[in-house]
């Protein structure tokens, strides 16, 4: 009997024929302010409504479940290599920020690269998201594989992860150390000196900020990112915060509310921003996301 199974076993994946290999792939990503290359100690002109010259403190995103568009129209997922720093299941933390500068709260080491294998063939065509599943998303950070484990990017049980993290300080007339020294100093959220895009779920229905939800949050503030004309091996992925902030005063923030924008509902310093990210907020409709091109 046991022979029998394994012949018509053998018998069907002959008919069936050879499965198509996997072939490595890279997906390189690049970040850019106002399309100047990013650095830590970079200082960058002319970002949001006031034309405000700012440098960052940090510059970190996590992304998933990437998928490339086969030439009939297919989409593939990206099967991720699970290398025990950057990457899990479907996820990806890409890290521009290496610690120097006013990055004075990040780590030296950076990621700017997602790696996987897709079936060989021909491709055109590239889609992710901006964001960590609802599954991942709401677990304990002191036992979440890396890079799930990362504290800096997670909020509570009840929120979970900050999906995107670009935080902004004004370069005043005393100079950037003074800010990036208010933001290291101060209390919450960044304290003051700094004006912070922090993108998560927000009105997750669970009782208290150490529970986690039982059900996706009412606001999952995902970003959908669509790259029709990548090629892989040819396309670079472009991380641009400028357009998204343009409607936005870098130097002023809305009082009895949290530094900038961090997703959170009816603060108005988000009303121009999270409709940028293709999401619509209060009354403001999605505009289409302004944060992901490639060139």
């Amino acid at each position: 009997m046991h022979m029998k199974r394994f012949l018509l076993g053998a018998t069907a994946a002959l008919v069936a024929g050879p499965a198509l290999a996997d072939m490595t792939i890279e997906i390189p990503f690049v970040a850019e302010i106002a399309g100047a290359p990013f650095a830590c100690s970079g200082s960058y002109p002319g970002l949001g409504s006031t034309a405000t010259t700012v440098q960052l403190l940090d510059f970190r995103l996590f992304v998933s479940a990437p998928h490339l568009i086969a030439v009939d129209g297919t989409r593939v997922p990206v099967a991720l290599d699970q290398d025990g720093a950057w990457q899990i299941d479907t996820i990806a933390l890409l890290d521009f920020e290496d610690g120097t500068g006013s990055c004075v709260n990040g780590t030296p080491q950076v990621n700017a690269t997602l790696r996987g294998t897709v079936p060989e063939g021909a491709y055109r065509g590239l889609e992710f998201e901006v964001g960590v599943p609802f599954d991942w998303n709401h677990g304990d950070p002191a036992s979440a594989p890396a890079p799930l484990n990362l504290t800096a990017m997670f909020w509570n049980w009840r929120g979970g992860y900050k999906f995107l993290k670009i935080e902004f300080a004004p370069v005043m007339a005393a100079g950037m150390n003074a800010a990036a020294k208010a933001h290291t100093e101060g209390a919450g959220h960044g304290g003051p000196g700094g004006w912070m895009l922090h993108l998560g779920s927000t009105m997750c229905a669970a009782p208290e900020p150490t529970t986690p939800p039982g059900e996706p949050c009412a606001n999952p503030n995902r970003v959908a990112v669509t790259l029709p004309d990548f090629v892989p091996g040819t396309s670079i992925v472009v991380i641009d915060p400028a357009a998204v902030v343009a409607g936005a005063d870098l130097t002023q923030n809305t009082p009895e509310t949290s530094p900038g924008c961090m997703s959170f509902p009816n603060d108005p310093d988000c009303n121009a921003v999270l409709p940028r990210l293709g999401l619509a907020f209060n009354a403001f409709p999605a505009e289409g996301q302004q944060l992901v091109a490639m060139r």
